[in-house]
């Protein structure tokens, strides 16, 4: 029994140790407040030709000024403040090549910072498999064969019914 209360002490100061060192790691690291750094974004980051996309950046503390942005794969576009961050938008070229296309953002304050974009093909989507129904079947179907079986079921039911009925009320008398 003393065994154990060993072995849960030795865990309980283990576990102890741990989540000092954790709280301590925690309260060290600084939280990084929006605008004190540079870094550009960019949505969606994979888009089809012809498509728009949205920038937001930030330029270190420097977001009450413009900022320029510039890609090959749709040129330069001005960023503008916007809530304590830079804003833009601009449409990618229906005629852009697929490929992956770096963004840099070059702020005013000689800041840089870069993304990627990723410009997709432009390729129609396919049409589906021909698995008939509808207009799409070839061919003469079974639906006459099919109309013509149940008539006659019934035709077979009605006859037997009365049959049946005949011979019970012949039976009874």
């Amino acid at each position: 029994m003393q065994g154990l209360r060993t072995i849960n002490r030795a865990l309980s100061a283990a576990l102890t140790l741990v989540g000092l060192v954790g709280a301590f790691v925690l309260m060290s690291v600084s939280p990084a407040r929006a605008g004190e750094n540079t870094f550009i974004e960019v949505t969606p980051n994979s888009v089809q030709a012809g498509s728009r996309v949205n920038i937001r950046a930030s330029c270190d503390n420097n977001n009450n000024e413009q900022a320029n942005v510039h890609s090959d794969a749709f040129g330069h576009v001005m960023l503008r403040p916007d809530k304590g961050f830079l804003t833009g938008e601009v449409t990618v070229p229906g005629n852009k090549q697929p490929g992956d296309y770096p963004v840099e953002l070059r702020c005013q304050n000689g800041q840089t910072a870069s993304a990627m974009l990723t410009v997709l093909n432009m390729a129609s989507p396919s049409k589906g498999p021909a698995t008939g129904g509808g207009g799409t079947a070839g061919g003469r179907g079974t639906g006459s064969l099919l109309v013509l079986g149940g008539v006659a079921l019934v035709a077979t039911a009605i006859v037997l019914g009365m049959t049946g009925g005949r011979r019970r009320t012949g039976a009874g008398s």
